[in-house]
This record gives C-alpha cells, structure tokens and sequence, in this order.
C-alpha cells in the first residue's frame, strides 16, 4: 500500500500543453503539496515553474513549485506522464507508435531506478497503449498503472446529454467505453438520468431520441478532431480530467471513473488497457466495475479490445 503522507507529491514529465493545462488546473485546484517539473528542454521547465509561482500569491494554494530531475521521482506519490512526440505528416500511427515508445523507454527506465514506488498516470496518447507499455517497461503492479482513458470522453457524453435533457450533467450516469479513438463507444444500455433509463425515456418519447442519441455519440467520437481543427490542439479538457483523477488518488475517494486499466478477465478480455469505469483511490485501481452491456455492446468492446490488442502486438522490440 501506497504510504499516506502530509505532502501530496507529484512530480508531471512532459511541460507542453497538456502538461501545463494539467499543472495550472492542480494550482487552482490545490489538489497536491509538491510539483516537480520534468521536461528534456530543463530551460522550459524552469519558465513554466516560474511563471506558475508568480501567480501563487492569487490563488488558495501553498504548492511549492519547481523544476526538477528524474531523482525527485524517488518521493512522488504520482508520477504523470505528457511527454510524447507528434506525428508527421505522412507518418503512420504505427511509426508514431514506435517513436513514442522510444521516449517512454527513455523516461519509465530512470524513474522506476530513482526507487519510485507510487502510481503512475499517462496522459499521451495513444493512452490505451502508452498505459500498457509502461506497465511492461516498469513491471509495476497494473492497477497502479493507468491511463486518462475514457475519462474526458465521458465528460464530454455527460455535458451534452446535459444539456439535451435540460438537466445537470453530474446527474447523467452513462459512459463512453474502450479505446480512446475511434472505436469507442457509448453503453447506452447502462445510461440513466439520475435512476431512469435514457433508453426507457427514449421509448416513451419516440424514435427521434434514440437519433438524437446516435448524434450525440458521433459528437463525442469527433470532438477531438472538432476541437484540433478550430485551435490546432485540445488540452484544458484533459488536464482537468487528469486532475479529477489526482484528486480521487489523493482523497482516496473510490470514485468511479473511465480511466484506462488493465482487462484481467473482465468484459471477457485479459491483459489488454482499454477505458472503462474502475473504482479509483489511494492505490490507484482498486477494482475495475464491470457494465452489463447488451450482446452488441459486448461484440463492440470486444472489438475494440482487438484493435488495442492488435496495435500493441507490432510494436518493435518492446
């Protein structure tokens, strides 16, 4: 067990956009003690450091901020992971995937040696598969290895079902399950306003709901790609996903959130990372809850898993 200590330590790899949306949402959130910064380029590590002291004195927190060395990672209760390389144009997400696990060796290598012995959180993406390669590169436990997964997605499903029904959408209960990509998809077998089935509401008021619904899903699926084209990157949404999911480790809440966790017989699947609803708390993932999806839910997932599993199974000497 992850020991419980007065100074809630992170220490996030990776000071681009994603990485400083994360640790501007921890600052205004005070939702940790201690930031440490980790990027290859140390000059801009220590101007985003700097510049998030300076605004110290406006906010509630005493987070002491400050760039820092893989050896800090030796006391950091989470380790979170942005760091990545961007694809290039005409490159292959197989390409792309095979970079990206050059970096993470580079990274998941010094700070499982600085004797880290907390919760890794991985933010790049390919998630699903980034999760997964650093459980194998750092042979951690798995349930203390997870990714964003899902989590945002379902954010995203959450407001705009919100917003269809009129209601708050911290009383829409549904989730987006699977790869983070193309292949996911929403249960709505399992999707209630507050106690009620959306499906059940959705027969009482005709077929152009369940239409409505479809067009939501595609929403969700897209918005990444919506928002890129309009502002080139999405980063504010995940980085307060990311710390939503800080805060449920920190408080050891049990929160039920979309993260991306390792399957161990689950859905039918073993071994492969895919976002679905886990019970998350000090230890990271407690337990992964399982949905009762319907027959074509299930074939869904299972082909999702595929994909994941597919993906993974060509990366080069791993």
């Amino acid at each position: 067990m992850i020991p419980v200590t007065d100074n809630r330590k992170v220490v996030l790899i990776g000071t681009g956009m994603v990485g400083m949306s994360y640790a501007y949402a921890l600052l205004n959130q005070n939702a940790c003690d201690e930031l440490v910064l980790i990027d290859l380029d140390k000059e801009r590590a220590r101007g985003e450091a700097m510049d998030l002291n300076h605004g110290l004195a406006f906010s509630g927190s005493h987070m002491k901020i400050r760039a820092g060395e893989y050896a800090d990672c030796a006391t950091a209760d989470i380790v979170v992971i942005c760091a990545g390389v961007a694809q290039k144009p005409g490159e292959s997400r197989l390409d792309l995937l095979n970079r990206n696990t050059e970096v993470f060796r580079s990274i998941i290598g010094p700070v499982t040696e600085s004797g880290f012995n907390g919760i890794f959180l991985v933010a790049t993406n390919p998630v699903d598969i980034m999760t997964r390669i650093t459980c194998t590169l750092s042979g951690f436990n798995p349930r203390r290895v997870l990714g964003t997964g899902t989590a945002l997605d379902t954010a995203r499903l959450r407001y705009l079902l919100g917003e269809y029904f009129s209601v708050d959408p911290r009383n829409m209960h549904a989730y987006v399950i699977g790869e983070h990509g193309d292949s996911e998809f929403v249960a709505w077998s399992q999707a209630m306003l507050a106690t009620r089935p959306i499906l059940e509401i959705c027969e009482e008021s005709g077929n152009c709901c369940r239409e409505d619904l479809d067009r939501i899903s595609e929403e969700v699926r897209t918005a990444a790609q919506q928002i890129i084209k309009a502002k080139r990157a999405t980063y504010y949404g995940i980085g307060m996903a990311m710390v939503r999911i800080t805060r449920a480790i920190f408080g050891n809440e049990s929160s039920v959130l979309t993260v991306s966790a390792m399957l161990r017989g689950e859905y039918g699947q073993h071994g492969v990372f895919a976002g679905v609803p886990c019970i998350v708390g000090r230890n990271g993932v407690r337990k992964v809850l399982p949905l009762n999806l319907s027959a074509e839910e299930s074939e869904k997932f299972r082909l999702s898993c595929e994909t994941l599993e597919n993906s993974y199974r060509e990366l080069e000497n791993l």
